[in-house]
């Protein structure tokens, strides 16, 4: 198998990106850990302090697309660098937070902040460096950054025994500025320039009506299977448990999923250059309707969860690395960053809006609901994909 890292341009920007995106998700993701301490200090409900999830998600979709002019315009570097800045006031606020609105008020900065450091710059960034290698570099990314939540939930666990949330807040802040602003500043490579000459990429440019359809189709398959997997991500145990489990057997099953879904990642990244984000899509997007089919046959069968579990694995995890490379099958460089900054702000809503809606059907409908909504979402998906694969550049294709 080949494994497509260039150079050391680009192996030292994904240790960078690396570092910062562990950094940057670990410290927006501690409320998994700290909420309970907080709601208590603060006097807000559970659902209201975790609402700073949703509200983080909601800000840095509606902040991408304004962003990607940035992106094309300074580069993915000084975007990130001004980013990291932003983050630490927001959490230096939220450290003083005396009530909802200072909370609240944090997590809006907070957003604003990931929007231009987080995840869609870390792959607009390796699109400008990697170029035609860019699939594997995110890939890469990819597998570590998936470590996130391993090392930072017993680090925050950790952090707020010792000195309490407020002061882990100041801690991250200061992670921030000595850690990730510098090595955004000097560690990540300046925008390459285009050699003059250079023949433009056939790819879409996102000014004519088939190129706005692409779009459309990559937004609709992106969309629909993100909302699957993200909103299973948040009730997998419990619909686990509404299907018959018990509820250590749940949590058994449920443990599996994320080793799974970093297998998927890493045998698509040795994969490397032979086959493109769409062939990815394709066979996790059919792997997806296949999982609900096993598990909805089998009725609570331990060979039909564990099937479920298996094919659902893979293929979310698969999708995952599809969600981010789509796009590099149809746009480069410049029409990339715009693209990638358009499709966040769905994703992220859906991020913010897709737990708490599965989780309200479960409730109130059960878990044969759920199934057939995320059979519904995952076939349309598919059909979706399958168009688009039609419409794969001549580029594109012969890299497949």
């Amino acid at each position: 198998m080949r494994v497509a890292i260039p150079d050391r341009t680009v192996v030292r920007t994904l240790i960078v990106l690396a570092v910062t995106q562990l950094i940057g998700w670990g410290s927006v993701g501690q409320l998994t850990v700290i909420g309970s301490q907080v709601a208590a200090d603060l006097h807000m409900s559970a659902a209201a302090v975790f609402a700073g999830n949703s509200i983080l998600y909601v800000t840095m979709g509606v902040c991408a697309p304004p962003l990607g002019k940035l992106f094309v315009r300074f580069g993915a570097r000084r975007v990130m660098i001004a980013g990291t800045m932003l983050a630490v006031p927001g959490f230096a606020l939220l450290a003083n937070a005396d009530g909802p609105v200072r909370y609240f008020a944090a997590w809006v900065i907070l957003g604003m902040a990931g929007s231009a450091t987080l995840t869609t710059a870390a792959y607009i960034m390796l699109n400008e460096i990697a170029g035609d290698a860019a699939k594997s570099a995110i890939g890469a990314l990819m597998l570590v950054t998936g470590l996130s939540s391993s090392i930072f939930w017993p680090t925050t666990a950790c952090l707020s025994g010792l000195v309490g949330w407020r002061m882990g807040c100041l801690v991250y802040a200061g992670s921030l500025i000595l850690v990730s602003l510098p090595l955004n500043a000097f560690g990540l490579p300046r925008r390459p320039r285009s050699p003059q000459g250079q023949p433009p990429d056939q790819r879409a440019d996102d000014g004519d009506v088939r190129a706005r359809g692409t779009f459309y189709l990559i937004v609709s398959a992106i969309a629909l299977n993100a909302f699957v997997t993200i909103g299973f991500s948040a009730v997998m145990i419990e619909l686990l448990k509404a299907i018959g489990l018990s509820p250590a057997e749940a949590i058994g099953f449920g443990s599996l999923l994320g080793v799974l879904q970093v297998s998927a990642r890493g045998l698509d990244f040795l994969g490397g250059g032979r086959w493109d984000g769409i062939a990815t899509g394709l066979v996790a997007g059919t792997a997806l309707p296949l999982a609900m089919l096993l598990l909805m046959a089998g009725r609570g069968a331990h060979w039909s969860i564990a099937g479920f579990i298996i094919v659902y694995g893979l293929g979310s995890g698969a999708l995952a690395v599809a969600r981010a490379t789509i796009p590099l099958a149809f746009y480069d460089k410049d029409a990339y960053a715009r693209a990638a900054s358009h499709i966040a702000l769905p994703l992220n809503v859906i991020a913010a809006a897709s737990p708490p809606l599965m989780a309200g059907m479960l409730a109130h409908f059960g878990g044969k609901s759920v199934l057939c909504l995320a059979m519904f979402c995952s076939c349309s998906a598919l059909l979706v994909l399958l168009r688009l694969g039609r419409r794969r550049p001549v580029k594109s294709a012969i890299g497949a």
